[in-house]
C-alpha cells in the first residue's frame, strides 16, 4: 500500500463517524501488544488551546535531550503533521507500512464480531505503534474529543495529564452544561497521577472534586503561576512567571494573544512537575518556548494585503480572537473570511464578530458537517453587514485578498481548521 492507498483507507474510515467508547481501541491496541504501555505520556485535554499546550510542552522536552513524540488532530494541510518527533513529521511511507501492518487487524476484528475501529482509533493505534517501535522517552498525547471515553484515554498511568479549559462545545457527545462536559474531560485524571489545569468557575469545581476522588494533587495555574507581560508585537510575547516563590524573569514566546500567555502557563505547571521527577534545565524551558510554533493560530502573515489566520472553530475561541485582534490591531476593520461548521454555535459565533469586519465572505469548509453555509451568511445580512457567499474556500480566498487589498485592510480569516488547512498552503504559496 503506497501512501496515497493509505490516506484513501484511512478516509474511507469515516464512515464509521465519531463513536466514542474503549472497546474498539483497546482490542485493537492488545492486537498490537498494548504500545501504549511501553512510552512515557503527558496527556492534555480541554476545549481551546490543548494543540498550543502540547507543542510548547513537546518542544520544551525535546530542548531537554529527550526524544519527544507529539500526536495532535486534526492535521492541517497534511495528515503526517499528526506524528512529530522532535518537531519532525513522521515519513509518508512510514504512514504506508503502519496502515498496512494494521489493516489485517481491523480485518481480522470485524470477522470476529467487533465493531469497526473508527478512524480516530485507528490513528491513535498508529501513534502509539510508531512511537514505541522509535523508543521515545515521553510521548505528548492530545486528547481528541472530551476525554473519558476518547480513544487516547487508554493511556492507563501518564506522567502527568492537565485539562486546558472547558467551554460549550461537541454538545451532541459530551453534555449540554459546563459542568456535564468537564466531568467528561475529567475522565482523563487518573488516581495519584498530577493534574494542571486553567479552568474556571463550574468546570474547576468539577476537576478540583474528581482530582480529591481520585487522590490527584491538583496545580491550578490561575491561582499557583503568576505571570506579569512586559511587552508584546506581531513577533511575540515575553513575560516574567512567579511560581513557588521564585521567578522566571523575560520567557519568550511566538504565540500572540492573551490566550496563549494562559496556554504557556499551563505548560510551564506540566513542565515543573516533570521537572520534579526528570531532568528539564531552566533553559530548556526558555529555549523551548521562544521556539514553539503552532500554525493557524493567531498566526501573522504580512503582505499586501496582511492576512491574520486564526482557527477558531467555537464560541470561546472567536471570543479569544476577538480579544486578541482588539489588542492587537485597535481600531482596524479586517475584512472577514468565515467558514463555521454547522454543529458550532454560529449565532453565537456571529454575535462576537458582528460589529468587527467592513465586509464578510462565507465560504464552505471542506467536510460534510459544514451544513448550511448560507445560515451563516443570513445571520450577518439580517444585522445589516455586507456579506458574499463564496462556496469554495480557494475562491473566497482570492476574492477576500482582493477586496481587503481595494479597502487598505487587513483580511481576516477564521473558523473551521478544515478551511485553515485548506487556505493556508495556497496563501503561503502566494507569499512566497
Amino acid at each position: 500500500m503506497n501512501y496515497n492507498e493509505a490516506l484513501e483507507f484511512l478516509s474511507n474510515l469515516t464512515k464509521f463517524g465519531i463513536n466514542l467508547g474503549l472497546g474498539r481501541i483497546s482490542e485493537l491496541l492488545k492486537r498490537l501488544g498494548n504500545p501504549q504501555e511501553k512510552v512515557k505520556v503527558v496527556h492534555i485535554g480541554g476545549t481551546n488551546g490543548k494543540g498550543s499546550v502540547c507543542s510548547l510542552t513537546a518542544s520544551v522536552l525535546a530542548e531537554a535531550g529527550y526524544k519527544t513524540g507529539l500526536f495532535t488532530s486534526p492535521h492541517l494541510s497534511r495528515y503526517t503533521e499528526r506524528y512529530k518527533i522532535n518537531g519532525k513529521e513522521i515519513s509518508p511511507e512510514r504512514v504506508s507500512q503502519l496502515v498496512t501492518e494494521i489493516r489485517p487487524l481491523l480485518l481480522a476484528m470485524v470477522e470476529e464480531g467487533f465493531e469497526h475501529p473508527t478512524e480516530f482509533e485507528v490513528s491513535t493505534a498508529m501513534a502509539f505503534k510508531y512511537f514505541a517501535e522509535e523508543e521515545v522517552d515521553f510521548v505528548v498525547l492530545e486528547v481528541g474529543l472530551g476525554g473519558l471515553i476518547d480513544s487516547t484515554n487508554v493511556v492507563s498511568r501518564p506522567e502527568v495529564v492537565a485539562i486546558t479549559n472547558v467551554g460549550m462545545d461537541h454538545m451532541d457527545y459530551l453534555g449540554n452544561t459546563i459542568t456535564e462536559i468537564a466531568r467528561v474531560k475529567a475522565g482523563i485524571i487518573k488516581p495519584g497521577v498530577p493534574v494542571v489545569t486553567a479552568a474556571t468557575g463550574e468546570a474547576l469545581e468539577v476537576i478540583k472534586e474528581v482530582a480529591k476522588e481520585k487522590n490527584s494533587p491538583l496545580l491550578d495555574v490561575n491561582k499557583d503561576i503568576v505571570l506579569n507581560l512586559k511587552e508584546k508585537s506581531l513577533k511575540g510575547q515575553v513575560f516574567d512567571l512567579i511560581y513557588r516563590g521564585e521567578t522566571y524573569p523575560e520567557i519568550k514566546i511566538r504565540l500572540l494573544g492573551a490566550h496563549q500567555l494562559l496556554n504557556a502557563k499551563t505548560s510551564f505547571g506540566i513542565l515543573n512537575i516533570l521537572r520534579e521527577k526528570y531532568n528539564i534545565p531552566v533553559e530548556a524551558i526558555y529555549r523551548g518556548f521562544s521556539n514553539a510554533t503552532w500554525s493557524g493560530r493567531f498566526e501573522y502573515i504580512p503582505g499586501n494585503p496582511p492576512v491574520l489566520l486564526d482557527g477558531a472553530h467555537n464560541h470561546d475561541g472567536v471570543r479569544a480572537l476577538r480579544q486578541a485582534f482588539t489588542d492587537y490591531f485597535p481600531g482596524v476593520k479586517p475584512v472577514l473570511l468565515l467558514g463555521v461548521l454547522a454543529d458550532k454555535e454560529r449565532e453565537k459565533v456571529v454575535a462576537e464578530l458582528l460589529d468587527l469586519p467592513l465586509e464578510v465572505v462565507v465560504t464552505r469548509p471542506p467536510t460534510p458537517r459544514a451544513g448550511d453555509i448560507t445560515v451563516l451568511a443570513r445571520l450577518f445580512k439580517e444585522k445589516g453587514v455586507r456579506v458574499k457567499v463564496i462556496e469554495e474556500p480557494t475562491e473566497a480566498l482570492s476574492y477576500g485578498l482582493e477586496i481587503a487589498q481595494e479597502y487598505q485592510t487587513l483580511l481576516l480569516i477564521t473558523g473551521s481548521l478544515y478551511m485553515i488547512g485548506e487556505i493556508r498552503p495556497l496563501l503561503l504559496q502566494d507569499r512566497d
